[in-house]
């Protein structure tokens, strides 16, 4: 596998830009994750995290794509089946399972933001006023969520082209541009915090489309109705 091979010929230039621009699209939801995230810890240390957080992924998203790329086809295969006739059916891939798991936490995450802040009368003052949690936590669920955002990307990507060096160049300056980009997100969203709200009523309907592309991979029937793909 020559990875560097033909990097700079126009037709993968091309590609590489198509693979940012996807990126930078797919990212949207991303950033208002890593913006809700980062608020948990200390002011003071919210741009670390961000920072810190999106650095790490970019590392790991590199390792997974390499990973992908290897096994791209093993993951087509089911991890376990589920077939109770008339009533339930799924053949859960990996590849599901993974879609299916960051739907049902980032609904959750959405859903106990929304209702605490629809319970609260002063905004500004509950936000002071709320525990704080660690950045060591705060860095680590931004790691793990970017991983799962990007799942789909990545996928999307090897379909477009088999050269790594291509793909993996598109994920560095995607990942730069979120680095940038997160702070001016966050402060945005500090400033108004209308849009804040409107923000996770995003990421809910972002966890309801990926629930539901979870179920379309894994081939679930509830009672011989099968679960489609929501367009996105």
């Amino acid at each position: 596998m020559h990875f560097t091979e033909g990097l700079f010929e126009l037709h993968n230039l091309f590609t590489l830009l198509m693979l940012v621009m996807l990126q930078a699209v797919l990212g949207f939801d991303n950033l208002l994750y890593i913006s809700l995230e980062s608020k948990r810890v200390e002011r003071d240390k919210q741009s670390m995290v961000r920072m810190w957080g999106v650095g790490l992924a970019i590392i790991l998203r590199l390792v997974l794509l390499f990973v992908l790329m290897v096994t791209i086809e093993k993951l087509k295969f089911p991890l376990f089946r589920l077939h109770l006739e008339g009533w339930v059916e799924m053949d859960v891939t990996m590849h599901a399972l993974v879609v299916l798991c960051g739907g049902v936490f980032i609904m959750y995450t959405a859903v106990k933001e929304i209702v605490h802040m629809l319970s609260i009368e002063d905004l500004e003052h509950e936000h002071a006023k709320k525990p704080k949690s660690s950045v060591g936590k705060a860095i680590t669920w931004i790691v793990i969520m970017n991983l799962v955002f990007s799942f789909d990307s990545i996928l999307s990507a090897i379909a477009l082209t088999k050269q790594f060096f291509v793909m993996a160049t598109a994920i560095v300056i995607s990942g730069c541009l979120m680095i940038w980009l997160a702070d001016r997100v966050a402060n945005f969203l500090e400033k108004n915090r209308m849009y804040e709200v409107l923000g996770l009523f995003i990421l809910l309907l972002v966890g309801v489309m990926l629930l539901s592309d979870g179920g379309h991979l894994a081939h679930m029937k509830f009672f011989g109705h099968a679960i489609e793909k929501m367009a996105s």
